[in-house]
């Protein structure tokens, strides 16, 4: 538990100050993350083939394009095609070079998934920043107040089994306590920082912290699907990249889908 509290500390005194910050110190952040987290895609090699090296460096700069290409917008309602089809090409076109025990074209769908999956997410966390930066800071607080109070009321009362065969410590009691503990500091943080409350909000907020709990299961089931407890030992007693992003990504995603469709 120290060494947990210790790295969680180091961790936030590092990300918290760049944070407000914001600009290119911000951006070179995302992109040491973005690294890391390929790193991680990388090493879990239980569903595919060791990838060459050359489409190990292609991988990383499409990553790096999507993550870093273009942030500084001025409105959230666009999308950059170019994003998603150029990896989907480079990553594809190597394939005809090696054969498939190699780099087949399964190796290539999965790197062009999780790059596009990655990339995404953290080029939204970039934007997001530029265009509202209270925004952010209420998205950021879904997933991690969800997360605490899902923790406690688990700890306290929780005795039925969420997904025992995924995550053995979820409980349905933790997670309808991080719904209604998370969904109602986040509407708080929200009407103060952000804009006023309307049921249209109070629903989003709700959508938002229970996909969140879906997305922590979800890399929970590829952990599993993999045979190993974390991403990494990056950051001690909290694992690695894709352990801290977890529910976050679901959420971040999550939201830009909804603010297209309602």
């Amino acid at each position: 538990m120290k060494v947990r509290l210790i790295s969680a500390a180091v961790a936030l005194l590092i990300l918290i100050p760049l944070l407000f910050v914001g600009g290119i110190p911000f951006a070179i952040v995302i992109g040491i993350i973005a690294v890391l987290g390929y790193k991680e895609i990388i090493d879990l090699k239980k569903h595919h083939n060791e990838i060459p090296n050359v489409v190990k460096v292609l991988g990383l700069l499409c990553l790096l394009y999507i993550v870093l290409g273009e942030y500084d917008i001025n409105s959230l309602d666009t999308i950059n095609y170019a994003k998603i089809l150029l990896p989907l090409i480079v990553l594809l076109i190597p394939t005809v070079f090696y054969k498939n025990n190699k780099y087949s074209t399964k190796d290539a769908l999965y790197l062009v998934g999780s790059i596009f999956l990655l990339g995404v997410f953290l080029n939204l966390i970039l934007t997001i920043r530029v265009i509202n930066f209270d925004l952010l800071i209420y998205l950021l607080a879904i997933p991690i107040l969800t997360d605490t109070f899902a923790y406690m009321i688990g700890m306290l009362i929780g005795k039925h089994k969420m997904c025992p065969t995924i995550s053995p410590k979820k409980s349905w009691e933790g997670a309808i306590g991080g719904l209604i503990g998370g969904s109602a500091i986040a509407l708080i943080i929200y009407t103060n920082i952000v804009g006023d409350f309307s049921i249209k909000l109070l629903l989003v907020t709700i959508i938002l912290s229970i996909v969140g709990q879906i997305g922590d299961l979800v890399y929970s089931k590829i952990k599993r699907e993999n045979d190993i407890k974390d991403f990494s030992n990056l950051m001690p007693g909290h694992g690695g990249v894709l352990d801290r992003i977890d529910s976050l990504t679901f959420v971040i995603l999550t939201y830009m889908a909804l603010i297209w469709f309602i």
